[in-house]
């Protein structure tokens, strides 16, 4: 069969235009790989310090013998969870019990979708950005309330009932500390475009932090919002459940709770998710109270302070990153240390707080943020 020239030109480009596809969809997600690399990076890193920190306050050597300082001990960890058996409960819902760890893993996964490390460099500059996380974060306690009824375990369904209950307890205060930043943020701009209908009031996380950028380290929200803060501080610990808010695996109560009858590698996602949830409250901190990327001086830029050249934009986005790091590393450090520190709470106590402290206090400071913001126009 003989094949023109026209005809070989033709299969050429088409085949050409299909390369660029390809090469185009590997570009597309090459932001999310980079971001799934960074995550895990950073959760090794809370994992091998956390054990240092913890080492060094109750006295002890910690990890010292895989890698240098003890660096690759989280590897050696979680190479050995995934080469373990997976056991499965016999009477148990297979179904639920494999679906469980999952939802809570993704969930927790997308809320990074929204947190800006840099000046826009951010995946997904949404209007209800903000929101968006407390609704995907609402999820979460489903995976572990399915894991804990699917594992046919009274020990295993308490702490998923536990979990559930804790997650809606503090879930709510956290919601009002974040409103009371949205609704301050909202306010402002109306009064800015009081007679106009181009610009919208939002709760995109870029916006927020922006809106502290004005005074440098004056206009963080941490002193605009003293009160929000501490309860957003606790609630977020509650909803990471961590000491002394671990009430869902309280292993002299529950024997590990919800996640008593899993194994290996549906083990260390439990084990996994714990760690992004601190991580993801930790950045949410940063975001909303301590400045994002910013760290400057009331009107002076911190790249003219140091005399950069702002055009440099690698070198900008770089330092903003590493800025948001370290603020979030702050808050990981009082994590941590607030976990070997404190003792257990009961569960009734845990209530207690949620309910009848946190949740009026946060109710109140809404309601004073917006008096304020009201009388001030």
């Amino acid at each position: 069969m003989i094949i023109d020239r026209v005809e070989v030109e033709t299969i050429n480009s088409f085949s050409k235009l299909e390369l660029l596809k390809e090469v185009y969809g590997l570009i597309s997600i090459l932001p999310i790989l980079t971001l799934l690399l960074g995550i895990t990076i950073e959760v090794l890193v809370i994992v091998w310090l956390e054990r240092e920190i913890s080492a060094s306050i109750q006295q002890r050597i910690g990890p010292e013998y895989a890698g240098p300082l003890g660096l690759l001990q989280a590897i050696a960890d979680g190479t050995k969870l995934l080469f373990k058996e997976d056991i499965l409960p016999s009477r148990g819902d297979i179904t639920l019990f494999s679906i469980g760890p999952s939802i809570a893993v993704i969930s927790v996964l997308l809320s990074f979708l929204v947190i800006p490390l840099g000046y826009h460099f951010v995946l997904a500059d949404l209007s209800i950005g903000v929101f968006l996380w407390i609704a995907i974060s609402s999820i979460a306690p489903i995976g572990l309330l399915m894991a804990g009824y699917s594992s046919n375990n009274k020990y295993s369904f308490s702490g998923g009932l536990r979990a559930a209950a804790q997650s809606i307890s503090y879930e709510i205060p956290l919601t009002f500390c974040v409103l009371a930043i949205s609704l301050r943020l909202a306010i402002c701009r109306n009064y800015q475009v009081v007679l106009s209908s181009d610009s919208d009031p939002d709760s995109s996380t870029v916006d927020i932090v922006e809106a502290q950028s004005k005074y440098g380290f004056f206009g963080w929200n941490i002193w605009r919002q003293p009160i929000g803060f501490l309860v957003f501080l606790i609630s977020s610990l509650a909803e990471c459940e961590r000491l002394p808010f671990d009430l869902p695996e309280a292993e002299e109560e529950l024997v590990a709770g919800y996640q008593a009858e899993y194994s290996g590698i549906k083990y260390g996602l439990f084990y996994l998710v714990s760690y992004l949830n601190l991580l993801v409250s930790s950045l949410f901190v940063t975001v909303l109270y301590l400045g994002g990327w910013n760290f400057s001086i009331p009107y002076i830029s911190f790249f003219d302070f140091f005399q950069m050249n702002k055009a440099v934009g690698i070198l900008e986005m770089t330092m903003g990153i590493f800025i948001t790091l370290t603020k979030a590393y702050l808050f990981l450090f009082i994590s941590i240390t607030i976990r070997w520190t404190l003792p257990r709470m009961r569960m009734d106590q845990l209530l207690n707080l949620g309910w009848k402290f946190l949740l009026p206090i946060s109710l109140g400071n809404l309601l004073l943020t917006t008096s304020s913001q009201l009388v001030s126009l």
